[in-house]
């Protein structure tokens, strides 16, 4: 499927297409009588051999289906007479081409359009296509698309042909769009400001699996003293000096141990 750009303006701020809704059947033909005399290009494309649209850059309105019938209809009408020609003509549009290896480099143009002219712009954009796709193949075409549509929007301006070079060109390809720009600086604030809320994220959430961890450690550490003093405890029933430990001593007997042994003088065994 074409690459397309419907409407826009190149980086010099000049049109490089039609708004939307000024052409008209009349107009693509050149059949209107105010549009007799108006000889525009209605677009250029690169297409492979069997009439595959690849990159396809409209310079008046016109539908996605209208272009993509121009195209598909092309290769049929070229070599149908066993000769080489660098144009050729149906009804109501010419096409002036050029045999990039596997590939066909052509623009569409009214009947009324400068042929001269028209042959100048295809052979400036044929020049242009290796600065922007060092592969002239089709994967190398469509991957380069959209900087060979800036390319051609700096060649032709609303059908028409600008007085630019190569060099030119490409200089104005490179320029740098003040909105573009600003744009750009948009965005990499919006991508700081998520990357710092997903720091705060994680180290809050390391936080609190911290916090939950020394918890669980102090429960631990509770529970453990507890039952250590517990085990400790002296009792009647335990390890201590009640009646019913080992050592025969009752608790009475050992809160009247003072007393009774100051009327003691010996012991005996």
């Amino acid at each position: 499927m074409p690459r397309e750009k419907q409407t826009g303006w190149n980086r010099r701020g000049k049109p490089a297409n039609k708004t939307a809704g000024t052409g008209s059947p009349a107009e693509l033909t050149g059949n209107s009588k105010t549009t007799r005399n108006r000889r525009v290009v209605l677009a250029a494309s690169i297409i492979s051999k069997s009439g595959k649209a690849l990159v396809s850059r409209q310079f008046v309105d016109m539908s996605r289906i209208r272009i993509e019938g121009l195209l598909a209809a092309f290769p049929k009408l070229v070599g149908t007479d066993g000769k080489q020609h660098t144009f050729v003509e149906t009804e109501n549009v010419r096409y002036v081409y050029q045999s990039i290896e596997a590939l066909y480099l052509l623009i569409v143009t009214n009947k009324q359009s400068n042929i001269v002219e028209d042959l100048g712009t295809l052979t400036l954009l044929a020049k242009l296509i290796p600065e922007y796709s060092p592969s002239l193949d089709e994967d190398g075409i469509v991957k380069s698309a959209f900087e060979l549509i800036f390319a051609f929007d700096e060649t032709i301006s609303l059908g028409h042909k600008e007085n630019v070079t190569v060099a030119q060109v490409k200089q104005y390809c490179e320029m740098e769009s003040n909105e573009e720009k600003l744009h750009k600086q948009v965005m990499q604030s919006k991508i700081n400001e998520t990357k710092d809320v997903m720091k705060r994220k994680a180290s809050e959430i390391d936080k609190s699996k911290l916090d939950k961890n020394r918890g669980d450690k102090g429960g631990i550490m509770s529970m453990s003293t507890t039952r250590t003093f517990s085990d400790l405890n002296i009792s009647s029933s335990g390890i201590g000096f009640g009646s019913g430990s080992g050592f025969g001593i009752s608790t009475t007997e050992v809160e009247n141990f003072p007393s009774k042994s100051k009327g003691m003088r010996s012991f005996s065994f």
